[in-house]
């Protein structure tokens, strides 16, 4: 352990000796205060809160992010090309103390680094409405929408099994089936697929002067005195001519009225006008919530006012948000993801070193690094691909794409900026595959090659 320290403790002297590293720390040193002043985002507290939230962090994790995939190569490749390995090798530090000492370095210079900055950022968001004009609305609002961390529950899917095999069967009768599709086992499946989202799709819809009715479980405010938001986002059968809904929002047990319960929740209700395709929020005090954690959204569409179908899309068209934690502790979690990016490039650069010279190593580390960015939208773009192309993708590029980090998909700001909670099982489960599977992976694999790699030659 003492030799892994000490070529630790080397490896961050040397990083602090390299240019790239001061001009990195000056740069954020300066812009982060910067930023900090002059964003203003839609002019609203809460929308400079989370502009500079989203570019401060972005900024430090990306500049982290270079900064380690410089420094894990360039320690490992510099020692072999100045010869000055030799010296380590010689004394009693084994090739797999020199690699775990070489990240560990690097581990703990990004540690450092992230906990300072990521402290300044702490700081400018916590002092920005003190310097801002803000009226209490706005301070409010931040409050509420920023300064939190917020759970997230969409509305309980309905089995519809039942009711798509009565409509498949009825359609099979009346000879609206095609005749291929019923004969073939996976066209039928394809089809019944198809069916169930129309059906699904429609228990999520409101005619004219028709309610819809969307169940919540497990409803958990931090404090029932404070608020809960419904979020939500309208799309429409036909554009209004405003472009605009009229809703009529009950928010509350309704199991109350509709089982004759005793009255012991309160029920709300609101009347808006919102524009569609946009997301809106709906203040609820978090007591229309049922001892149970049961809460019930009934949206009617107002006849008379609308003259179109109003629907909520399935992945996020309506959710309940309510306070699980505070904005403190979910920003040391949001953090946390950030270092375990900066984990896994920092054994991916000693991974590179070993087998590669600097400039190669560094074009592999950061085409993985700008993939990785992206691997969420790369896995997702295969379901749009024809069902034979697919297949062909799903045994050959998804699964290479699934090895790489998805740096997109623990991205803290998508988290912090609409205040949404990161739990401590999201966590888990971001340093169990990035740090104790892939970085792992990758050091096991790294002290295989520099085991069995040629350091010197006997020249005679």
């Amino acid at each position: 352990m003492r030799s892994i320290w000490a070529v630790a403790v080397n490896t961050v002297k040397q990083a602090l000796r390299l240019k790239i590293a001061l001009v990195f720390i000056i740069l954020l040193a300066v812009l982060l205060p910067v930023m900090g002043t002059i964003m203003t985002g839609d002019g609203t507290l809460k929308g400079k809160l989370q502009t500079f939230s989203c570019y401060g962090l972005s900024l430090t994790a990306f500049l982290l992010c270079l900064l380690t995939i410089i420094v894990s190569i360039y320690s490992l490749t510099s020692d072999i090309a100045q010869r000055q390995i030799f010296t380590v090798l010689t004394k009693p530090v084994r090739r797999f103390q020199l690699l775990l000492g070489k990240m560990l370095g690097v581990v703990l210079l990004d540690a450092a680094l992230l906990a300072l900055f990521s402290a300044v950022i702490y700081a400018i968001i916590i002092y920005i409405p003190r310097f801002s004009k803000a009226g209490e609305a706005e301070l409010a609002q931040a409050q509420n929408e920023f300064y939190t961390a917020r759970a997230s529950l969409t509305p309980l899917e309905p089995d519809v099994t039942k009711e798509v095999l009565e409509t498949y069967n009825r359609l099979l009768r009346s000879g609206q089936v095609p005749q291929d599709v019923a004969d073939n086992i996976v066209k039928r499946k394809k089809y019944v697929r198809a069916l169930t989202e129309q059906i699904k799709v429609s228990k999520r819809a409101a005619g004219v002067g028709q309610d819809l009715v969307l169940e919540f479980r497990n409803v958990r405010p931090l404090d029932p005195n404070q608020s809960l938001f419904i979020r939500f986002k309208y799309e429409v059968s036909a554009n209004p001519p405003d472009l605009q809904v009229y809703g009529r929002w009950f928010v509350g047990d309704d199991r109350q009225l509709r089982d004759g319960m005793e009255i012991r929740t309160p029920m709300y209700s609101f009347d808006r006008k919102d524009l569609i395709r946009t997301f809106h929020e709906i203040e609820v005090p978090a007591r229309a919530v049922a001892e149970d954690g049961y809460l019930a959204v009934a949206f009617l569409n107002v006849p008379r006012l609308n003259n179109t179908v109003v629907l909520f899309p399935a992945k996020d068209g309506l959710e309940v948000l309510y306070k699980a934690d505070t904005f403190t502790a979910n920003y040391i979690r949001a953090v946390l993801l950030i270092l375990f990016n900066l984990v896994f490039l920092a054994c991916l650069g000693i991974l590179a070193s070993t087998f590669l010279s600097f400039n190669v190593a560094m074009l592999l580390c950061l085409a993985v690094f700008f993939t990785g960015t992206i691997s969420g939208f790369c896995l997702e773009s295969f379901n749009f691909l024809s069902e034979n192309m697919t297949s062909i993708y799903a045994f050959t590029v998804k699964p290479l794409v699934r090895l790489l980090p998805q740096f997109d998909e623990f991205s803290p700001t998508k988290f912090l900026v609409p205040a949404r909670l990161i739990s401590w099982l999201f966590l888990a489960r971001a340093a169990g595959l990035m740090v104790c599977v892939k970085s792992v992976l990758l050091m096991i694999i790294a002290s295989l090659i520099f085991k069995y790699r040629e350091i010197a030659k006997v020249i005679i």
